[in-house]
């Protein structure tokens, strides 16, 4: 039987239940705590209030840790008509989340940390957790374990991932495996642009330089098609955190002495994770996105001796060009029929005969609560 305790921080956290976040990391670097302690300070709303579960066989100091799950209570969820909400510690920065520890895929740690949330008071009416890998045991036992708290759950396609896995290859011999087209493109852009004599890259790995970099890539993403960054604090903290950790690949294309195009990488435990991608709009002639991405795959293949070299997030067509697989990552949505705002989530996201079982339950729990109040 587990045990479940909510924390307010990371910090709070047992010792050993900390160090599992050092495990996890070597997995994903989402699941670090460098990852999750830079998007607490920099990718959440004023008002939003982080919940972490922790479930354990028991909580004495010689008791292993079992699984960490972390949530956060978003302050937009707040108002009469909408919804309480627990989301997993994750938005559109993330590209996976998952539940941390050796419990992580276990039944068991499931059904403790669903039965906490589902135990929380007061309820909440929704429960969403994403982008998780729809393959991974965790996601079965999360929705097993929601499911079995009582919870209507939905589980949908976030978005496909597509990789790359280098099979000790050198990045010569993956160039000439490539398409012919893309190949034939990067060979004649990278001729052209070197043939001008105007062009340099640099690719930034510590914190040499680090502020001039930041400064260069905000400039480039400024003069991109991409959206303003809703936290604009938190790619340049990212981005520290990495230099800090030895994990940052910054690659930056001048002309002229102008940045022109800018690629975040992060490169930790033998794979590249291609993070962030911007080219200045003005300079779409050079190819200088194409030609970036090019050199800071031949580092991290050649330098670095990646393993695994990962595109995260999305289907963009020109990703399996460069990439050899795909996996899926998928969200999970419970919604509560014991509440009217849940019963509503649940009629409004699946709707039929799963709104006419909850207009049921509800109508045999009031039924029950009344006699109850009655006796």
């Amino acid at each position: 039987m587990n045990v479940v305790r909510q924390f307010s921080s990371f910090e709070e956290l047992p010792p050993d239940a900390q160090m599992s976040f050092e495990e996890a990391g070597k997995r994903s670097f989402f699941s670090s705590l460098p990852w999750f302690r830079t998007f607490v300070g920099h990718a959440l709303d004023k008002g939003d209030h982080l919940r972490i579960y922790c479930s354990r066989h028991s909580f004495a100091p010689t008791d292993g840790f079992s699984t960490v799950l972390a949530t956060v209570q978003r302050s937009a969820d707040s108002g009469v008509l909408k919804p309480r909400k627990l989301s997993s510690l994750s938005n559109y920065y993330t590209s996976l989340f998952e539940p941390v520890g050796n419990g992580a895929a276990s039944r068991e740690g499931a059904l403790a940390l669903a039965e906490a949330i589902a135990n929380d008071s007061p309820s909440w009416d929704e429960v969403e957790l994403k982008p998780l890998d729809v393959d991974s045991p965790a996601f079965i036992a999360l929705k097993e374990g929601l499911q079995s708290a009582g919870f209507v759950v939905q589980t949908y396609f976030c978005f496909g991932n597509w990789y790359l896995k280098m099979n000790g290859r050198t990045y010569a011999e993956y160039l000439e495996q490539l398409p012919s087209v893309l190949k034939n493109t990067l060979r004649r852009k990278k001729k052209k642009l070197e043939k001008t004599g105007r062009a340099k890259i640099t690719i930034v790995t510590g914190e040499e330089d680090l502020e001039s970099a930041i400064v260069a890539y905000n400039s480039v993403y400024s003069g991109s098609w991409k959206q303003p960054e809703p936290y604009p604090h938190f790619v340049p903290e990212l981005i520290s955190t990495c230099a800090t950790l030895g994990a940052l690949r910054l690659g930056l294309l001048y002309f002229d002495g102008e940045p022109i195009a800018a690629q975040f990488w992060i490169v930790q435990n033998s794979a590249a994770l291609i993070y962030k991608l911007a080219y200045d709009e003005k300079f779409t002639e050079w190819s200088a996105g194409t030609i970036l991405t090019a050199a800071l795959m031949e580092h991290s293949i050649d330098v670095d001796k990646v393993s695994e070299i990962d595109y995260l997030t999305g289907d963009d067509a020109y990703k399996r060009d460069y990439m050899s697989d795909r996996r899926e990552r998928w969200g999970i949505l419970a919604m509560n029929p014991r509440t009217v705002r849940g019963a509503a989530a649940i009629a409004r996201h699946i709707g039929g005969r799963a709104v006419k079982r909850t207009v049921q339950s509800l109508v045999k729990m009031f039924f029950k609560e009344h006699k109850t109040q009655q006796a």
